[in-house]
C-alpha cells in the first residue's frame, strides 16, 4: 500500500506540474508578452512542453527511484543487519532509534570505505530509504558526534528532502530544455518563414543559440537546486538539534572541520572535500553552486537556536 500510494502521490505532483507551467506558458505567451509588443502565439507548442516535461522529470525521478542501487554501485559498502561491534551498534542503534520515534521505516544502514568523515541519507521516500556513514566519520568523531550526524542525515529522510530535490530538479530541467528548444525553433525554423524572399531561419545559428542557452540555463538552474539544497542542511542541522541537542551537532561539524583543515594542509587542496561538498567553504561565485553552507555559518546558526 505504501508503495502505491508513493506512486499516486508521483502522478499527482507530475500532473498538477504539468497543469501550472501549462497555464503558466499560456498567460505568458498570449497575455504578458504580447503586452509588450513581444507575439510568439504561433510558436508556442504543447507538444514541446510535453516532450520538456517527460525529459525533465524523466530523468530526475529514475536517478531517485535508483538512488540507492546507485550509491551502493559506488561505493565499497557493507549494510548493517546485525551490530557486531561497538562502532556499529551506535550506528544501527541510532538509526533505529530515530525512526521508532518519527513512526517510519528504518532505513537501510550501511557503511562505505572512505577516509573522509562523511555521510549521506538517499531514497525514493522516507520510508524506503538507507543511511551510509564512511569509515572516515567513526574513525575521527567521538560517538556523540557520530550519532548527532545520523540524527542530521534522519532529518533529510523524515523532511523528505530527497523528493522535493527531485522535484526542483525536475523543474529547472524542464525549463531548460523547454526554453532553449523553444528559442531554437524561433531561430531555426521562424514561422511564416519565405526561403524566396530569404526570410528562411538558419538552423546553424540557431544551433550556436540553442547550445549557449543550454550552457547558461543548467547554471542558472544549478544556482536553484544549490540555494535549496543549502537550506535544507540548516532544516536536517536543527532536526539534529532537536534529537541530541545542539552542542553535539556544533561538535560535529566542528571535528570535521579540523579534518577538512588539516587535508587541505596536508595535501595541498582547495577542498579537500569538493566531490562530497559536504564542507561548503568555498568563495565568490563557487559559493553559490556549493550544496552545502560554510560549517561557520552552520555552526553560527545551530548556536541562535
Amino acid at each position: 500500500m505504501k508503495s502505491l500510494k508513493g506512486i499516486g502521490l508521483l502522478l499527482i505532483s507530475n500532473i498538477l506540474i504539468y497543469l501550472t507551467l501549462s497555464i503558466t506558458v499560456r498567460v505568458l505567451v498570449n497575455v504578458v508578452l504580447p503586452a509588450f509588443g513581444i507575439d510568439v502565439r504561433g510558436a508556442f507548442s504543447q507538444e514541446l512542453l510535453v516532450w520538456s516535461l517527460v525529459i525533465g522529470f524523466g530523468g530526475a525521478f529514475i536517478s531517485l527511484l535508483f538512488s540507492k542501487q546507485m550509491a551502493r554501485a559506488m561505493l565499497d559498502c557493507v549494510q548493517i543487519t546485525q551490530p557486531r561491534t561497538n562502532a556499529e551498534q551506535v550506528i544501527y542503534g541510532s538509526v533505529q532509534e530515530i525512526a521508532e520515534r518519527l513512526h517510519i521505516t528504518m532505513p537501510e544502514v550501511w557503511v562505505y570505505e572512505s577516509p573522509d568523515p562523511n555521510a549521506f541519507a538517499t531514497g525514493p521516500s522516507k520510508n524506503n530509504a538507507m543511511v551510509a556513514v564512511s569509515t572516515g566519520l567513526l574513525a575521527n568523531l567521538r560517538e556523540d558526534e557520530v550519532k548527532a550526524v545520523l540524527a542530521h542525515e534522519m532529518g533529510h529522510v523524515f523532511n523528505g528532502d530527497m523528493f522535493s530535490t527531485t522535484v526542483l530538479a525536475g523543474l529547472m530541467n524542464t525549463f531548460v530544455h523547454y526554453i532553449s528548444n523553444f528559442v531554437y525553433q524561433m531561430v531555426a525554423q521562424p514561422q511564416g518563414g519565405d526561403r524566396e524572399e530569404g526570410q528562411s531561419g538558419s538552423p546553424i545559428l540557431g544551433f550556436v543559440v540553442y547550445i549557449f542557452l543550454q550552457v547558461v540555463l543548467s547554471v542558472l538552474a544549478m544556482l536553484v537546486v544549490s540555494w535549496h539544497s543549502r537550506r535544507r542542511e540548516y532544516a536536517a542541522d536543527a532536526f539534529s538539534a532537536k534529537v541530541y541537542g545542539k552542542e553535539s551537532m556544533i561538535k560535529a561539524l566542528q571535528a570535521i572541520d579540523r579534518w577538512v583543515n588539516r587535508a587541505q594542509f596536508e595535501y595541498s587542496t582547495q577542498d579537500a572535500l569538493a566531490t562530497m561538498k559536504i564542507s561548503g567553504n568555498t568563495s565568490g561565485f563557487m559559493h553559490l553552486l556549493a550544496t552545502h553552507p560554510p560549517i561557520e555559518e552552520r555552526v553560527a546558526a545551530l548556536e541562535r537556536l
